[in-house]
């Protein structure tokens, strides 16, 4: 288990039951990024990784 397993299960619990649009969660990766801009490359290979993920060659 990698320790940001600890978030993605605080995720999981807290808002699991909701549903959500991937603008929404756009938007609220813009927000982190502009709060934490520190983390800008990992949020982007983030979104670039879950927007590839129906691409074989990806």
């Amino acid at each position: 288990m990698y320790f940001t397993d600890r978030g993605i299960e605080e995720l999981s619990a807290r808002r699991g039951e909701e549903t959500v649009t991937l603008d929404w969660l756009a938007d609220e990766l813009r927000a982190f990024v502009d709060l934490h801009p520190q983390y800008e490359d990992a949020v982007e290979e983030l979104a670039t990784y879950l927007a590839r993920l129906d691409d074989p060659d990806s």
